[in-house]
């Protein structure tokens, strides 16, 4: 059942709504929230609730700081439960909200949708390891206690040739600088160098090896908690321009008594409604069946509702839009959903290699 402390607001709201994401992560953390998304730890991991998972985000998403969300996501939905799979004591830290845990696995060395082509190396010698290398874009960079590292262990792009390490923030040879730009900025969005980096062989995640295996375990409960949140962020984002087309008039007449505005809204329902039901359906063939066509279309789906749903929003809201704090900016920052955890493009192109086992589904 899901956590109805959460459902009713109380969790959070004795956090200030002015709170950075560090203090949001701790507030969830200290009410055992962060820990009640899950149903099991296990050997490879923590399984997601995907009812208590929705809640978390739906609760966060309602302070309205889309990089606060976007942190909170990453850590909840990959993060945490890769994090799981070691056995030291910096799970519990995390998942008590004591601090933040940063997933870094976009490479500067390749494009984010190329894994295999990554250059962040890692040398396992006996008692020690050694890491080189660079992240970019790693959300939660600018105030993690620790980095969860994806890094080769051999040279080529096999499958096996990956293993995650974790490195502590104030460890000798890592450097975070901030990224440059100023939207999501709650996220701590940074970039990390890794520079001759000594680490005991206990930093090593998992088993040698198993980096995108465990990874890809886990991508599917992202792609699921992308979608409860893009629900939460659009279905928010429409009640707030409802309200704005009732007050706002033309020719005498309220916006929202224009037929063509009505009927544009009204579509706009049904993709968010849409998007509801489809990560209600599917969210148990993700997190328990790893099934990876489910979390393809639950991923297409964000990219192909979001960006359509705020752009109109967005243009009903006129110049009001383009203030700092406007809707032209919920936009841009909404386009990560096109983006993160895999862009729609490669998305639709899995579930066409799965048409047939899903026309098939279908039409029984």
């Amino acid at each position: 059942m899901p956590d109805t402390a959460l459902l009713d607001g109380g969790v959070l709201s004795t956090v200030d709504a002015a709170a950075g994401g560090a203090r949001v992560w701790r507030r969830l953390g200290s009410a055992g929230v962060l820990r009640d998304q899950y149903r099991q730890r296990t050997p490879t991991g923590l399984v997601a609730d995907p009812a208590r998972l929705a809640a978390t985000l739906r609760e966060v998403d309602a302070r309205g700081d889309n990089g606060i969300t976007l942190s909170v996501l990453v850590q909840s939905a990959s993060a945490l439960p890769i994090l799981a799979a070691g056995t030291g004591p910096e799970f519990d830290r995390v998942a008590d909200g004591d601090c933040e845990v940063a997933l870094a696995a976009t490479d500067t060395a390749a494009a984010g949708s190329d894994l295999t082509g990554l250059g962040t190396e890692v040398e396992l010698d006996g008692d020690t390891v050694r890491l080189d290398g660079g992240k970019r874009w790693v959300t939660t960079a600018t105030r993690a206690a620790y980095f969860l590292v994806l890094a080769r262990h051999r040279p080529g792009r096999h499958f096996t040739a990956f293993t995650w390490v974790l490195v502590p923030a104030d460890a000798a040879g890592v450097r975070v600088t901030p990224a440059t730009t100023t939207l999501l900025a709650g996220a701590g969005i940074g970039h990390v160098e890794f520079c001759d980096v000594r680490l005991p062989a206990s930093a090593v995640l998992g088993r040698q090896g198993r980096g995108l295996a465990l990874f890809a375990r886990h991508m599917g409960t992202e792609r699921l908690a992308g979608a409860q949140w893009a629900t939460a962020l659009t279905s928010r984002v429409l009640a707030e321009t409802r309200e704005s087309l009732t007050r706002r008039e033309i020719d005498g007449r309220a916006l929202w008594d224009h037929d063509s505005i009505r009927q544009e809204f009204a579509a706009c329902l049904v993709r968010v409604r849409s998007l509801r039901a489809l990560h209600e359906a599917l969210g148990e063939r993700v997190v328990t069946d790893h099934d990876t066509t489910s979390a393809a279309l639950l991923k297409a789906s964000i990219g192909l509702t979001a960006d359509e749903v705020l752009s109109s929003c967005a243009r009903w809201r006129g110049a009001d839009g383009f203030a700092d704090d406007g809707l032209q900016l919920v936009r841009a920052e909404a386009a990560v959903f096109g983006i993160g955890g895999g862009v729609t493009e490669l998305m639709l192109g899995a579930i066409a290699d799965d048409a047939e086992s899903l026309l098939t589904e279908l039409r029984t």
